[in-house]
């Protein structure tokens, strides 16, 4: 039977599952995605209300030439779906004291470090130099296996570069030997908390965020995140892919060692294969039959989780002052914060916390002489939430930005609305509520997260943030190009 005629199935919209879509549509197969709300994207959708565009989750674009990569595979480029804009400064940092602007050119960042603490400019030479090394080897070599087993990881580049890796040493350690201002500690190490864990957790491997940050830099596509969504979508869309929306998958049907199809409310939908990419635990522990689950309760409960989150989405009916396109507000304790979320999970006192306001860069997001505010909490997973919890936050936040920029904003919001644990639950079947899935802490990296490919189901994988290589947009998108050439090479065999 050739390509053509093998089916494959997969479970979400989201990035994972759009990039495994199309590596399998490209190699010939018929491929179906099933996502259960109501347009593609998952987690990066957008939605729009009173002319402001929101979207809904992910909004840095790291990694460019990731996404470039991937399309020029098809023969396309980013270009010929949307534009692409360096933001200079980067993002803005505020802090107890002070704020510093991120520049876009290496010779200003010097120049900020330095006057900060003199000769730390040289240590920050070194250290992106170092985390370039980590970058060529952690994006070539180390995420882009399926990581099945240790074997996969013998190979002479990586054991020839694994001092050099620092699996071992944490991130912190790396950072807080070199420079001693905490402005710039923050600087370094808020990068890892995309990786959804507390810099003294996360391997030192990860400056290689640091080194997409100063070195590749901070892009937005114009038009929103969502642009990055909608290109997939079109792409998938070329290379044929059917897509059914409003179909959540109600069950993965199985005979012996193999799976055979999808149920949703609309019938039985037969496959080859199937690529679940909705969330791990949900597939493993609501979608399969009990006898193929993988993963114990026990198991899933002893994960350290990333972060949820508190965003909420607003709009103000004038422009604001002081912020740009991305701010972080490290004007709070960022170790109690971290306490709260890992160690002692609890609602948080005084939360650091991230504000996006893309209007800055992209008028076409909010009206005219309006601005558009997407904010961030990192919060436990799994608390109690309600409206009232969320209020109480929003009430905080504003007043800790209407502080730092010396402005009132509050009386100016027209439009509010927020989305955390209890909502990432019941729109993503997220386990307790979690926004980025598993932290990348050492006991959870490369082979040692849950596995792409099941372990007594021969044609079925798994991609997105809870299996390797992790949380992120460009990891997400590797997994789902993974777990494709895993079910192609199956199919072939």
């Amino acid at each position: 039977m050739n390509s053509s005629n093998r089916k494959i199935g997969i479970i979400g919209s989201g990035i994972a599952g759009m990039a495994a879509a199309i590596e399998l549509a490209h190699a010939g197969f018929h491929v179906e995605i099933f996502e259960k709300n109501e347009s593609p994207g998952g987690r990066g959708r957008s939605f729009t209300e009173g002319g402001f565009t929101y979207d809904m989750g992910p909004s840095w674009y790291w990694m460019p030439e990731i996404f470039e990569t991937f399309f020029n595979e098809f023969g396309k480029s980013t270009k010929d779906y949307f534009e692409l804009i360096r933001l200079d400064p980067s993002y803005r940092m505020f802090f107890k004291e002070g704020l510093i602007d991120a520049p876009a050119q290496m010779e200003q960042i010097n120049r900020i470090f330095e006057d900060l603490e003199p000769g730390s400019s040289l240590f920050l030479e070194k250290f992106l130099k170092d985390a370039k090394i980590k970058y060529e080897i952690g994006m070539n070599q180390f995420v882009r296996k399926p990581a099945s087993n240790v074997r996969e990881y013998l190979n002479w580049k990586i054991i020839k570069n694994s001092i050099k890796l620092q699996l071992i040493t944490s991130i912190e350690a790396l950072i807080f030997k070199g420079v001693k201002n905490t402005k710039l500690r923050s600087w370094l190490t808020f990068p890892v908390l995309f990786l959804g864990a507390k810099p003294s957790e996360t391997p030192a491997l990860y400056s290689l965020m640091n080194y997409a940050d100063f070195i590749q830099g901070t892009w937005y596509p114009k038009g929103g995140m969502v642009q990055l969504f909608l290109a997939l979508y079109q792409l998938a869309l070329e290379k044929g892919v059917l897509f059914h929306f409003n179909a959540p998958v109600l069950k993965i049907k199985s005979n012996h060692s193999q799976v055979h199809g999808l149920e949703t409310h609309q019938g039985l939908f037969p496959f080859d294969a199937i690529i679940s990419t909705a969330d791990y635990h949900h597939t493993d522990v609501n979608l399969l039959e009990p006898e193929f689950r993988q993963y114990s309760d026990r198991y899933w409960n002893s994960r350290v989780f990333a972060p949820s989150s508190l965003l909420f989405y607003l709009g103000f009916n004038k422009k604001l002052k002081g912020l740009m396109h991305h701010n972080l507000f490290f004007d709070a304790d960022l170790e109690q914060h971290g306490q709260e979320i890992y160690d002692h999970p609890q609602w948080p006192k005084d939360p650091l916390f991230y504000v996006s306001v893309p209007s800055v860069t992209d008028p076409s997001v909010a009206p005219e002489n309006h601005e558009n505010l997407f904010i961030l909490v990192p919060i436990a997973p799994g608390l109690v939430d309600n409206e009232a919890i969320r209020m109480h936050y929003l009430d905080l936040i504003i007043e800790r930005i209407e502080i730092k920029t010396d402005q009132k904003i509050k009386d100016s919001m027209i439009y509010k609305k927020s989305f955390s644990v209890n909502d990432f639950i019941s729109e993503y079947n997220s386990f307790k509520g979690n926004a980025y899935g598993l932290s990348n802490i050492l006991r959870q990296t490369a082979f040692l997260k849950p596995k792409i490919k099941h372990k007594s189901l021969s044609n079925l994988f798994f991609a997105g943030q809870l299996t390797h290589p992790g949380p992120g947009l460009p990891p997400s998108l590797i997994s789902g190009q993974i777990a494709a050439k895993l079910a192609i090479k199956k199919m072939q065999a």
